[in-house]
């Protein structure tokens, strides 16, 4: 309901992801050149396909890492050598634009981020990173029906929407079998609305991730991945995602996860050269299934970096 004066957010305010582990950097800022390449990443999500105002996302991402063209090789066993870059490649950068409907709420914007890294014993690695997010908020006038066409809600900003500032943070931990996230997102909550007084009351609520995933592997075709997602905000209960992913060659996945509210998430993707491609479907066992043909993810991944250039190591899936 929307009364005059007062806009109150209460349904899903932040886009959810199914295929997380393939684009880290769009829930964690931190992650941003992390594994050493250069590379460009489009997701295009359609939720509950089918229903009337379900919500639509797709973003589009680059990052980076400053690499400087040397390594320090070191001796791990008499069988085994590690590349390590040197100190001066701890600097990444990365952003992205995004569109999000969701209902009557229109999101469109850009975030850019900054990561640094440094090494801890051994191939660890640590992230933090910081990003800045302006979006412009609008309610879509065209989906609402007042009885009073002199209605107040329909003279202001409503119509032309506001631009909203906002910022998040990360951590982020990997080396070649673990990876560990945590992120905040959404941290000023939407104090600042410039350029308007319609949205006094308007409130977006702060989010929090929390990811992880460990790679057994047999070195050399067979990986197994077993991973986990925790999301949660000051106004949605906890949401966690268990799966497991099954990786040939680090060319072919497939894998299913199970998230809290009874959905079945099942994926799958390919590797061919610098090209990433991956596909999710997302199944409720909930009332609205019958409502809907599920939802579906879309992920393509372009990913540059020579040998000199890139990690001995890569950030799997």
């Amino acid at each position: 309901m929307i009364t005059p004066g007062i806009l109150r957010m209460e349904a899903q305010q932040l886009p959810v992801y199914s295929q997380y582990l393939h684009n880290k950097f769009l829930i964690n800022p931190a992650v941003a050149g992390s594994d050493g390449y250069t590379s460009f990443n489009l997701t295009a999500r359609e939720q509950w396909v089918g229903y009337y105002g379900a919500p639509r996302t797709y973003s589009l991402s680059w990052q980076t890492r400053f690499l400087k063209r040397s390594y320090v090789i070191k001796q791990v066993s008499p069988r085994r050598q590690v590349f390590r870059p040197k100190s001066d490649g701890k600097v990444g950068i990365g952003g992205f634009v995004f569109s999000d409907k969701n209902g009557l709420v229109r999101r469109t914007g850009f975030q850019a981020s900054y990561a640094y890294h440094i090494w801890l014993q051994q191939e660890t690695q640590l992230s933090m990173g910081l990003a800045f997010t302006g979006y412009h908020f609008r309610i879509d006038e065209r989906d609402i029906n007042f009885e009073d066409p002199d209605e107040p809600w329909m003279n202001n900003d409503l119509r032309k929407g506001i631009f909203v500032p906002d910022a998040s943070f990360g951590i982020h931990i990997m080396n070649s079998r673990f990876t560990l996230g945590f992120s905040a997102d959404q941290l000023f909550g939407a104090s600042a609305k410039i350029g308007s007084e319609a949205y006094k009351k308007l409130k977006m609520d702060r989010h929090y991730y929390l990811f992880g995933s460990y790679t057994f592997t047999d070195l050399r075709y067979h990986e197994l991945q077993p991973s986990f997602l925790l999301k949660m905000s000051e106004q949605i209960k906890p949401q966690i995602d268990i799966g497991a992913t099954y990786i040939y060659n680090q060319s072919l996945w497939a894998g299913l996860t199970y998230r809290t509210g009874n959905v079945i998430i099942a994926h799958l993707g390919v590797k061919y050269q610098n090209l990433w491609l991956g596909y999710a479907f997302d199944f409720s066992m909930q009332e609205i299934q019958r409502l809907t043909y599920g939802s579906h993810e879309l992920s393509i991944s372009l990913r540059f970096g020579d040998a000199i250039r890139r990690y001995r190591w890569l950030d799997r899936y």
